[in-house]
Formats: C-alpha cells, structure tokens, sequence
C-alpha cells in the first residue's frame, strides 16, 4: 500500500505543479472581458500575398476568392496564390477562372498541409521572390473574408506588428450541436486568450487559418510540415523573439465539421500534431525561459528596458510552452491513475465496507447471494470508483457549461439570431468538445495518425454572412 500511496501523491503534486503554471490563464479571461488592443487607421498599404491550401474544394474555393476581389482595399495590391494540393476534381480550373495563382502538386507521400504551404512558398520565391510581399495571408479553402478585413489586418501590420491572428466565426453555427461546439471553441479562444495577449504585447496564437506574417519570416522557406503546422509555427516563432498579435476587427469565417466521425478524425489529428509540437519545441521553449533570446543586445537602450525586453521575452516562451503542454492527456490520465489506486487502497485497508449508505446495501445482497468477502469489497469499491468519477465528472460538465454561456452572453453581437431553447442545448453539449479532445490526445500517443482533408460543401456566400452579422448588430 506504500506503492500505490506514493503513486498517487505522484500524480496529484505533478498535476499540481503543472496547474500552478496556468496560474495567467484567469487573469486573461478578466482582462479580456473588458478589453483588446485597437489599432489605429494605417499610414501605409502595404503589398500582401495571399496563400490557400486547397485539396478537392471546387465547392468552396470560389467564393473564397471572390471574397478576397470584394476587399476594400486596393486589388493591385493582393495577390493570390493558391496550390492545388493532389486535386482530383476542378479546383484548379476554378482558381484559374477566378483569376488567382493556381500551382499544382501531386505527391501523396508528403501530403500534409505543411507540405502544401511548403511547396507553394517555393513556387512563390522562384517565379516572384519572397520579398515582392510585404506580408502573406495565410486561409483555408473553406473561409470568407469580411470586406474590410484585409483593411483591419492592414492596421496591425502598419503598426509594426510581424505576426497577426484574427477573429474566427463560423460560416454554419447553427447547423448541430457539434459545428456549434467548434464554432464555441473559436470564440472562446478568442476572448479568453487571444485579447488580453494583445493588450499585454505578448504571444498569442494562430489556429490554422486567418493569420498574417511578414515576409522575412519565411526568408529560408515554409518549414512546418506536422500534421499541425500552425503549432510549430508559434512555438518557432517565439523562440526567433517574435511575437502574436490579434486584430479583434478583422473577422473571417470557416466551415465547422457537422458529423461525430469527420470531429474524431480531426480532433486526433490534432492532438497528435500537439504532441509533435511539444517533443519538437518544448525544449527550445524551456531553455529560452532559462537563458532569454541569444542574440546581440541594442546598446542604444539602457540596461533597465533591455532587462523587461528579456523578462518579456522569457514570458512568452513561458507562457508559450503551456500552450504547446499536453494539458488534455496529462489530465485524463491523472484522473484515472488516482481514482483508481485509491478505490485500490480503500479496498485492502477495509475502509470501503463503511463508506455509507449504498455500500451497505451492496453488501446486504452481496450476502444474499453469498459472494466472498473480497468479492463484496471489490465490487463496493468500484461503486465507489464510479460515483467518485461521475462527481468529478458533474463538477468538469458544469465549468465547461459556464464557459459556453460566457461566450454566448459576450460575443452576441457578432453571433446570429439562435433559438433560446437551442442556446440551451449547444451550451449542455459543448462539455463534449472538451472530452473529445482528452480521448482524442490518448488515442494519438498510441496510433499512427495520417493528414487527411476535412470536406466542405456550405454554399454561403460573404455577402449573406455580412447581412445577418449586421441584422444581429441592429437587434442587439
């Protein structure tokens, strides 16, 4: 019993000590109830690329690129660029018809969206250069454009801002309660950690889609090619002392999975390439903490601002790093090492036989039956084993709730007009986002995962996305 004792103080102080690391994490949702960084009307327009991954998207590559024509910011100065990435269908005819860059790929070995990107940059710096940019835009095939978006990021890029994310909405909200579970994941993001980073001038993160970067970022190429890209990318970036950036004014919108079976192919895919992203830059991120960003130091600056430039800095690869933590898995497997090491001690000591009511009744028809003693004990102690969990488990569903209707009271101006009934029900069935992210980590440290395409097929149009956002602004 000392063993299993020992195991489970183990666990608790490591789940401890990580959780003490996260002790930012409800300062960031204060502080980004009230506030997020504005930036101010650009002095310069500057030369933008625009960069799309597209594998069979002939449904919605089209109107992507015509939400892009529509900017209200100069064409000349957008240039779009799109790889065909093992396209079997005519996205590529559509791009071309569009107007837009369209580069072909067929390699089905290295079939990541990284190496997609990778390619594309390639193709860019061969026939343009990297610097004919200022900047490069980085979407997905399914996405649209609000008309000032490019404007917004503009914005932000003007004021000297290297990398920028933006504000993710989603094209069909209401279509079930799992495009809703996503479509809540993105907004929460957004208010309770890309805001306050802002503010603060720290490292936020980009989700996949919807981000700017300058061009010296990719001066030796595109080298992201996990099944999660976007990850490396933040993790590289913080460790060259760059920081994230988030325009709460610029809004794009995306296509959310409506099918529990496209979600855990996703969600797997995921959490692998977090786990990728950790062993890859989890230790660079720690080091930095440790030792601050190698490079020459400005002598034009006194001691005292290159002192916070640094403890900025070791902020950020700090703060980065439990970003990248595989928080999820560490979690769940706390969870279920202690519950069930202590039912383990319970049993062997003979404390389960009195642990109130319902064990007395297992026990007086254990009895009937005439099950042996350690039979008895043992079956009490998983009745104990399961109300212990299904405690815990109330306690995580009701947090997860909270933090569902948070999100619904605080962006409803920018969220469409959704039944009461079914807020109701998106905000009982978000709790499920969360636990399908800790199955989907444990399934991920023990499968081989493979990039695979998530379909897409809304045929909504930006114009009808910008009518009901401005309806929804009006009623509110």
């Amino acid at each position: 019993m000392v063993f299993v004792n020992l195991i489970v103080k183990i666990f608790n102080l490591l789940f401890k000590t990580v959780n003490i690391f996260y002790f930012q994490l409800p300062f960031y949702i204060i502080l980004g109830l009230f506030k997020t960084r504005k930036f101010k009307e650009a002095k310069k327009l500057h030369k933008y690329a625009v960069m799309v991954a597209a594998r069979n998207e002939e449904a919605v590559i089209g109107n992507l690129i015509k939400s892009i024509k529509s900017q209200n910011y100069p064409s000349e100065l957008i240039t779009v660029f799109v790889v065909a990435d093992n396209c079997t269908d005519n996205t590529a005819k559509i791009v071309r018809e569009q107007g837009a860059v369209c580069y072909e790929r067929f390699d089905t070995k290295k079939c990541t969206k990284g190496y997609a990107l990778q390619f594309l940059v390639e193709q860019i710096k061969k026939d343009y250069g990297i610097f004919s940019f200022d900047g490069y835009f980085v979407f997905d095939a399914d996405n649209l454009l609000k008309e000032d978006y490019i404007t917004r990021m503009n914005e932000s890029f003007d004021a000297g801002e290297k990398i920028v994310t933006s504000y993710r909405s989603s094209k069909n909200f209401d279509d079930n309660w799992i495009s809703a579970s996503y479509a809540l994941h993105w907004l929460r993001t957004a208010r309770t950690e890309h805001r306050a980073r802002s503010v603060l001038r720290l490292a936020s993160r980009v989700q996949g889609t919807g981000f700017l970067f300058a061009s010296e970022i990719i001066k030796n190429g595109w080298n992201y090619v996990r099944l999660t890209e976007d990850r490396s990318f933040c993790a590289d970036a913080v460790v060259n002392g760059y920081r994230i950036s988030y325009n709460n004014e610029a809004i794009f919108y995306d296509e959310q999975p409506t099918d529990i079976k496209i979600e855990m192919r996703q969600r797997i895919r995921w959490a692998k390439g977090n786990l990728q992203s950790f062993t890859e830059s989890g230790g660079k991120l720690f080091w930095h903490i440790l030792r601050g960003r190698k490079g020459p130091s400005d002598k034009s600056k006194s001691r005292w601002t290159r002192f916070k430039e640094s403890l900025k800095y070791r902020f950020m690869s700090f703060d980065m790093l439990t970003v990248t933590f595989p928080y999820p898995l560490l979690s769940f497997v706390r969870k279920l090492v202690v519950d069930i090491m202590a039912v383990i001690t319970l049993i062997n000591v003979g404390f389960i036989n009195d642990v109130g009511f319902v064990s007395k009744i297992t026990q007086s028809v254990m009895d009937i039956f005439g099950v042996s003693p350690f039979i008895e004990k043992t079956a009490i102690g998983f009745i104990f084993l399961f109300a212990v969990m299904l405690a815990e488990f109330v306690i995580t569903w009701f947090c997860s709730m909270c933090i569902a209707v948070f999100v619904f009271i605080t962006e409803r101006k920018r969220i469409k007009p959704i039944k009461w009934y079914k807020k109701i029900f998106y905000c009982l069935c978000f709790p499920f986002f969360d636990i399908i992210g800790e199955i989907s980590m444990c399934i991920a440290l023990f499968s081989k995962v493979e990039w695979k395409p998530i379909p897409h097929n809304s045929q909504v149009k930006i114009e009808e996305l910008e009518k009901a956002e401005e309806k929804t602004y009006l009623a509110k």
